[in-house]
């Protein structure tokens, strides 16, 4: 065994190379890299949300110290990271529940650093150029690794192939019931405009989640969704039951164009901030509170007299917040005809808005150009891998028989397929 000499004692003596020391050398760069990420993302969140204050005009998202020091595994071996630590004092306006912040890069639950390939298209999308990524992921392999450049262009490459073969898959054995879409805007180093992705997550017969689509968009315009819907179409993809989204989405137009049948729901965490933006911010508790008893309804009818008691209380004095409930009042309240098991899935567009929150929230773009192509790959595969991640939809047996035509009233199954069949051939 090799003995590390101290340079700062002699420095002219020489410098061991052993195993020991490069593995203390990788662990150092782990430990470094894992910290100033970690740093980077809360510095991010806290930046997008400065603006926001309480009626002392105090902010609402905060640096609050750091977490104490916890061990994470990497491939590297255990290091000691301190995680930063976000005192955020909003409330979730479709839950009522306590917004908190949680890392994309090392989740509270977590005792192991990311792979390599989450943790490269995480870091180029939020703006680390791929020049970069070499001596920042040595630390994860040791350095020893040789992580070239050429190694990182390689697998940057391959990524783009796998993200064109998604994208070109056939659909035809797949049956999707429920769907979310959303249109991100992300900057990816790009000199002129942000990339907009039009994504696509849905919910098969047997109630997994699963990513449908990614696509470059052009302003989520409705040309854009009505090529993408075509070509999913193209592919064999049946038409959803139900879809989700913003009231805003060119998606509307086009999806009633390729999938006349599909019913459509209005995201309510849009909704929410679209009826605020109407309304003076002291205004906002009250009718955050008379908004939940919209959404939250024990059901469709109780709903509707909640959303009477809305305007009668705010439309006077705001005509167009109260508009913006009873314009698109039956699409905010169609998911009141499904199963009450997935009404928490179908009021939002949480699976999308969540896998890209710390992203679309971005403010600073690093200087040099990127390519689209290429953070569209990145993009792809930040969706694969979490997607390994999501859960089934409560109650997933009951996907298939909405797929079958199933009835609901107030939530719960009144009629089933073959029941409603006899029915009409009595009738």
């Amino acid at each position: 065994m090799l003995t590390v000499v101290d340079d700062a004692h002699d420095t002219h003596a020489p410098v061991a190379v052993g195993g020991d020391m490069l593995d203390e050398l990788a662990r150092e760069g782990a430990r470094r890299m894992l910290a100033a990420a970690l740093q980077a993302e809360v510095a991010a969140y806290v930046d997008a949300h400065v603006g926001e204050v309480d009626e002392q005009g105090h902010r609402l998202v905060v640096r609050n110290g750091s977490h104490a020091p916890r061990q994470v595994a990497t491939a590297a071996g255990a290091v000691s990271v301190k995680q930063p630590r976000v005192n955020d004092k909003r409330t979730d306006p479709v839950t009522g529940e306590r917004v908190r912040f949680s890392s994309a890069i090392l989740p509270a639950w977590a005792r192991k650093s990311p792979q390599v390939a989450e943790v490269l298209p995480l870091l180029y999308l939020h703006g680390l150029s791929s020049g970069d990524f070499t001596p920042a992921l040595e630390g994860f392999f040791g350095s020893a690794a040789g992580l070239s450049a050429a190694t990182v262009a390689r697998l940057t490459g391959q990524w783009q192939d796998e993200a064109r073969a998604f994208a070109a898959r056939s659909l035809a054995e797949v049956d999707y019931v429920y769907l979310w879409v959303d249109g991100i805007h992300v900057k990816v180093r790009l000199d002129t405009e942000k990339i907009c992705l039009l994504v696509m997550i849905g919910v098969r017969a047997d109630g997994t989640k699963e990513l449908v689509a990614l696509a470059d968009g052009f302003r989520e315009s409705a040309e854009s969704w009505a090529d993408l819907l075509r070509d999913c179409k193209r592919r064999g993809m049946r038409a959803p039951v139900l879809a989700v989204g913003d009231g805003a989405l060119g998606f509307w137009k086009a999806v009633r164009d390729v999938f006349p049948a599909t019913a459509e729901q209005r995201c309510w965490f849009h909704k929410i901030g679209n009826v605020l933006a109407a309304l003076p911010k002291s205004a906002h508790p009250g009718a955050k509170e008379a908004l939940a008893e919209i959404w939250n309804a024990q059901d469709k009818q109780h709903a509707q007299a909640a959303a009477r008691a809305f305007v009668a209380e705010y439309g006077a004095k705001w005509p167009k917040a109260a508009a913006k409930i009873t314009d698109d009042l039956d699409v905010l309240l169609a998911f009141f005809e499904f199963p009450a098991e997935h009404w928490v899935h179908l009021r939002t567009t949480n699976p999308i808005e969540s896998t890209f929150a710390t992203l679309r929230l971005r403010q600073r773009v690093t200087k040099g150009p990127g390519s689209r192509a290429a953070g569209i790959a990145m993009a792809f595969k930040l969706l694969e891998s979490a997607q390994a991640r999501w859960r089934a939809v409560n109650a997933p047996h009951l996907v298939a028989l909405v797929r079958a035509g199933a009835r609901f009233t107030k939530g719960k199954l009144v009629e089933r397929p073959a029941e409603s069949a006899t029915d009409e051939q009595a009738a």
